[in-house]
């Protein structure tokens, strides 16, 4: 992904940064429902998924929260093209690391699901963390 211009991102990062700024909103959202009616986030869910929403450590509590906002500020950074996206994908992945390890204590940790969402979010870090290190990012 070479950019022609020199300091400014490239077509392909300003894609993936939209893109990750959709998913993230999409994630901010479902996050807050569950706040606002967590009952209603949680039908559709299995019992033993219920019962740990219900009974969550505080810790995760705040990885959860750490994970989700940090890569929505991540995202809306990186759509600014501002450099303190990559310290805002650093909490967001170790926030949703330490909300993943509770998950896997209390044994209701979706893997595939898990796996994806640790992806995305080390994918737009790396590419903030690029685009930093090449100037792309003010």
């Amino acid at each position: 992904m070479s950019n022609p211009i020199a300091g400014a991102p490239s077509g392909a990062f300003k894609i993936i940064a939209w893109l990750g700024m959709a998913w993230n909103t999409l994630g901010a959202g479902l996050y807050l429902w569950t706040k606002l009616d967590p009952q209603a986030a949680a039908a559709g869910a299995s019992p033993a998924m219920q019962d740990y929403m219900a009974t969550m450590p505080t810790y995760a509590h705040i990885g959860w929260s750490l994970g989700i906002w940090g890569s929505f500020l991540g995202s809306v950074l990186m759509v600014m093209g501002r450099r303190q996206a990559v310290p805002a994908f650093l909490v967001s992945l170790l926030g949703a690391l330490a909300s993943f390890g509770a998950q896997a204590q209390a044994g209701v940790l979706d893997p595939g699901m898990t796996s994806f969402i640790v992806a995305v979010i080390a994918l737009l870090l790396w590419l903030s963390r690029r685009a930093a290190a090449q100037g792309q990012l003010r």
